[in-house]
């Protein structure tokens, strides 16, 4: 049998068992090719546009529906691909505060924060940015139900601060705030307070600050509160 065809057949039955993503290593062992002969099937797989490659040596299998496309959604692979790179993650911002309901705002790319700086990556015309966070281990994130698995996202609070602590990935702050607007009535006011010791005084008040300028002056007074013991200085 042609590697071509020991290569295709191989793809389709991972897709038959519910897996879209699989590694190079993977492949040349499953179907006992050669590098060189894995290499060649997996490229003319990609030509196809049975595949796409958002970074060397991961692939993710796509299905006829998203051919046009060139890729199925962020959300059916980026856990597998952050574990396929050894990088922590969760998918943040304008990304995140969709998947909780402020879809106002449909971010053009799929939003991921993580520990190390990182390339942005494509398949297809899905477009992955990363953002470098020190505290993407220890901010609360939920394991989201995705169609093929799971993936960390950022709680509502988590990203709530996000969109503060980083203005540009949010649209600036004018964009903040609205979204911050749709994403109040997520927002647990002690959940807040939880996560404020992990950020910096003058995140905390600009959060404040715009969630009492959008009218959640009730989501804010356990923030001010906590923030008076504090001393902070004007921002």
């Amino acid at each position: 049998m042609p590697s071509r065809s020991a290569m295709s057949l191989w793809v389709e039955q991972l897709q038959s068992r519910g897996r879209y993503t699989f590694t190079r290593d993977e492949a040349e062992s499953d179907t006992e090719r050669s590098f060189v002969a894995a290499q060649t099937a997996l490229r003319r797989l990609k030509e196809q546009g049975r595949v796409v490659s958002p970074r060397r040596g991961f692939y993710v299998v796509v299905p006829p529906e998203y051919r046009a496309a060139g890729s199925p959604p962020a959300s059916w692979f980026i856990d597998d691909l952050m574990r396929y790179v050894g990088q922590p993650y969760y998918v943040g911002f304008l990304s995140a505060a969709a998947i909780h309901g402020a879809a106002h705002q449909q971010p053009m790319v799929f939003q991921v924060v993580t520990s190390t700086p990182t390339r942005e990556m494509r398949a297809g015309k899905v477009v992955i940015r990363f953002s470098m966070s020190s505290l993407v281990e220890r901010l609360p994130v939920i394991e989201q139900q995705t169609e093929t698995g799971t993936m960390r996202v950022a709680t509502p609070e988590t990203c709530a601060f996000d969109l503060v602590r980083y203005p540009a990935s949010a649209g600036h702050l004018s964009n903040a705030a609205m979204v911050l607007a749709e994403l109040a009535e997520r927002l647990d006011a002690r959940k807040l307070v939880d996560v404020a010791p992990l950020v910096r005084l003058p995140d905390v008040q600009r959060l404040g600050f715009l969630l009492e300028a959008v009218g959640q002056r009730g989501v804010a007074a356990p923030l001010a509160k906590w923030l008076a013991g504090k001393q902070p200085r004007a921002v």
